[in-house]
């Protein structure tokens, strides 16, 4: 059993990860937008972009696989991505269903810069730096994402702890229920900035960092790269 409060306060004592002038642009360019208080709908907003890498390189790497189907080891680097790809945008898929469902019960409207236009061109930036560092330098586009996971991982356990009320609300919710079994909306969020923690992990294996990895008792098995 994984001690979610425990992780939540060890990624608030971690320092974040010495950021990219690129990341330092997009994390900036989306507190510009959104403002730098972290809200339900900013944590909406991340969660509508952050799969988008996964589905990238997913491309990218069926691309190779059709060139160079003849090398073995090629062809299996490349299933390794692509399986844990898909994996994480279903995760980031489940972090946006769970977030949109708090905004429902608590009443929570969509504010204007997630009006169909803001996202439409966020998305669509995003598509194209993902794409841009997939074709060019894969090894930095898995690096790019790991700094956007710890960004996201820092946001989450700051946004608990700004919202102490969480634990007494109960996650009853039949959809939460799909992504977990959790006591509280706290440690929902909690088991979501973790989340974050293990893609930006998957993210330092694949880019060759395994040594930066943050471990934690009960963290999932970290993918066997080629």
């Amino acid at each position: 059993m994984i001690d979610l409060k425990k992780e939540q306060k060890a990624s608030l004592a971690r320092p974040r990860r010495k950021y990219s002038t690129l990341a330092k642009l997009f994390f900036f360019s989306m507190d510009l937008v959104t403002g730098k208080k972290t809200t339900l709908a900013k944590a909406k907003l991340i969660e509508t972009l952050a799969s988008i890498p996964y589905r990238a390189w997913e491309a990218r790497q069926y691309g190779r696989m059709t060139r160079k189907y003849r090398d073995k080891r090629t062809v299996q680097r490349a299933r390794e991505i692509m399986l844990w790809g898909r994996q994480a945008q279903d995760n980031e898929y489940w972090h946006l269903l769970v977030i949109n469902e708090k905004m429902r019960k608590d009443n929570v409207k969509d504010p204007w810069y997630l009006s169909p236009v803001i996202p439409f061109l966020m998305v669509s930036s995003y598509i194209l730096i993902s794409r841009t560092l997939a074709a060019l330098n894969i090894v930095r586009a898995f690096l790019f994402n790991a700094e956007f996971e710890d960004h996201a991982e820092h946001v989450y356990a700051e946004f608990v702890e700004q919202h102490p009320e969480w634990d007494a609300q109960p996650a009853d919710s039949a959809l939460v229920k799909g992504y977990g079994e959790f006591q509280s909306w706290g440690d929902v969020f909690r088991r979501i900035g973790l989340d974050e923690r293990d893609h930006m992990n998957n993210s330092l294996v694949f880019c060759g960092q395994k040594d930066s990895v943050v471990k934690y008792e009960g963290m999932p098995e970290l993918p066997a790269v080629l």
